[in-house]
């Protein structure tokens, strides 16, 4: 993986808030991460940040697993709980619908103050629809909460995009043109930025179009080689894939041949999904980097070293930072992607092809098409309950 610094997203699946505490003006803030001053066991949101911190544990000798993972492959923190920011700094967050809910229903914090003044906005309430007003408040609301984000985090901040716009290449493109308009007027730069768009066809299309005005852009819910590959020709900026999810798929369905076909091999569904990908991008020259999401255990971060983005549960990695490898490296690990596993692979003609809508259509499998819609169904009622919230509370009280 590359820097730290550099990953650019993070949270980028799917993302979620928490509290911290400000040490300088000892106001509360929300970050995408752990909190040291606010320690709740309710859920929130989930939180993706990457972070840079891998000391060895107390009391034990030699190198952490996860010293020696981070060597491989920039590990990603996914965690809920709010008291593990000193352990876990972030470096990169996601703004979505999922935060702004928890933001609104934690008491007032630097984050509900970007909150409360996009709904007090003038430009909004003068729209003249009940419609256009409410998107310019969400709007308004995802890039206050963005920029907070930006000033914490040396990283890019991803920015989810409305998952009920995922069939509509103009409107995709529209929102986000809108949202980076916004960030501009707040003087966050469109290199510090990522829009974290739904993998369909449409979707894709935007990102290509985007990614040519220098847009970057973050491609989510991938389930299959059809959608990794042509994002990966778009020029998306990142891919992300759900292993755990197409595994779970895999357990109680049948009769998706890209998945029948890596059992057949003896091969986990969402792993081999993961090594296709990665080794098509880098053998064929992409921009995009990889990351991987939905990590059931430990196995599953040794299976994928190499790739650009591990997204981990935070019990994982408290598992890896508490493991040390032996001083003698009897004990290592294997980089499985890199550019020789990349040279080696065989790629059939039918997946090399210039993927366009109908061979795009044609080749998505039972379970894409599932865990795909499944997932935009889940964005977009968390982006129906935030409008819906808004509503009741709008115009706020305390602005």
């Amino acid at each position: 993986m590359a820097a730290a610094a550099s990953l650019h997203t993070a949270t980028l699946s799917s993302s979620s808030t928490l509290v911290q505490q400000d040490r300088r003006s000892r106001l509360p803030v929300r970050s995408v991460l752990p909190i040291t001053t606010f320690n709740s066991r309710r859920s929130c949101t989930n939180i993706r940040a990457s972070f840079t911190d891998f000391s060895v544990s107390p009391n034990t000798g030699g190198r952490t697993e996860l010293d020696a993972l981070s060597r491989f492959s920039e590990v990603v923190p996914d965690t809920v709980v709010f008291d593990d920011f000193e352990r876990f700094p972030p470096t990169a967050a996601t703004v979505s619908s999922s935060l702004l809910l928890g933001i609104c229903s934690l008491p007032d914090t630097t984050f509900k103050g970007a909150v409360d003044t996009a709904l007090a906005d003038k430009q909004c309430y003068g729209l003249e629809t009940p419609d256009a007003r409410m998107t310019c408040f969400v709007n308004k609301a995802l890039v206050n909460v963005g920029g907070e984000l930006s000033k914490l985090v040396p990283g890019r901040v991803s920015t989810e995009v409305d998952a009920r716009l995922a069939y509509d290449t103009h409107a995709i493109v529209g929102k986000v043109e809108n949202l980076l308009n916004l960030y501009n007027s707040i003087d966050v730069p469109a290199e510090r930025l990522l829009f974290k768009i739904p993998a369909t066809w449409q979707g894709i299309e935007a990102a290509r179009l985007l990614e040519s005005e220098g847009i970057q852009t973050h491609m989510t819910f991938v389930y299959s080689f059809c959608q990794a590959a042509a994002a990966a020709q778009a020029g998306a900026s990142v891919i992300q894939i759900f292993v755990g999810r197409l595994r779970d798929w895999a357990r109680n369905h049948s009769g998706d041949p890209e998945i029948e076909a890596a059992l057949k091999r003896g091969e986990d569904p969402g792993l081999a999904l993961v090594t296709k990908a990665y080794n098509y991008i880098h053998r064929y020259g992409h921009k995009s980097k990889l990351m991987v999401a939905s990590i059931r255990n430990k196995q599953d971060v040794f299976n994928v070293l190499g790739v650009d983005y591990i997204i981990t549960p935070l019990k994982i990695l408290q598992a890896l930072k508490e493991s040390t490898t032996p001083d003698d490296d009897k004990y290592t690990f294997v980089e499985r992607l890199n550019s020789k596993s990349a040279a080696a692979y065989n790629f059939t003609e039918e997946e090399l092809v210039k993927w366009d809508q109908l061979s795009f259509a044609s080749a998505m499998g039972p379970a894409s098409l599932e865990l795909l819609a499944s997932g935009m169904d889940g964005y977009s009622n968390q982006a129906k309950r935030v409008e819906e919230l808004f509503g009741k509370i709008w115009p706020p009280p305390n602005v």
